[in-house]
């Protein structure tokens, strides 16, 4: 079953893995609903995987794909502080993961699904910058991702959770894409085709 990292709310620097406990904000709850609406399925005695989706990054859609046209134009930047972690994972790795799950008898239950080395919101964007050849310190306001991803979207790009997948990690699963600035560049091309 899909589910998201909003499970565990915004809960700072904490390594947030499997065993963490939940939030207690809108998405928390939703994420914490819908993981139970799986438990019937469990009592049948199949076996089921809470997939927990970070922010899955690909070139044609999704956050980076929203992202993009901004930090071309140079204007992108951090969202507040920036000191919010960033749970992302490559689309690569998204599917990856997900074959793996179904293959491996021994995941059940939650499965975080993100990179393994987390970074902070002000990391990425200063990676995405470095990758894209474009300044990325303009501080993103509040409305501006109100207005491109929706409130709650906007609420989750504002938090943070450090979220680890030590459970995918434990069962062997190898990432392809474990790094973010190797994982942006294999997603955008060696150099985006931009101007130095």
């Amino acid at each position: 079953a899909a589910s998201a990292v909003g499970y565990y709310g915004d809960q700072g620097a904490a390594q947030l893995t499997e065993q963490s406990p939940g939030g207690d904000d809108f998405l928390a709850d939703v994420a914490r609903d819908w993981e139970a609406a799986t438990a019937p399925a469990r009592q049948r005695g199949v076996r089921v995987a809470n997939l927990r989706f970070g922010v899955v990054l690909a070139r044609s859609g999704g956050a980076l794909a929203k992202m993009l046209p901004a930090f071309r134009l140079g204007l992108g930047g951090p969202i507040g502080s920036g000191a919010q972690y960033f749970p992302w994972i490559a689309l690569e790795d998204a599917v990856g993961a997900i074959r793996y799950v179904l293959a491996t008898d021994s995941l059940s239950g939650p499965v975080n699904i993100t990179a393994p080395h987390a970074v902070t919101q002000l990391e990425f964007v200063r990676t995405l910058g470095r990758v894209l050849r474009r300044p990325a310190v303009l501080p993103v306001p509040p409305i501006a991702l109100w207005l491109a991803f929706g409130r709650e979207a906007a609420a989750f790009m504002a938090s943070g959770q450090r979220v680890l997948p030590a459970r995918l990690v434990a069962a062997g699963y190898r990432f392809r894409c474990g790094e973010l600035e190797p994982a942006l560049r294999r997603l955008l091309g060696p150099a985006e085709d931009l101007p130095l």
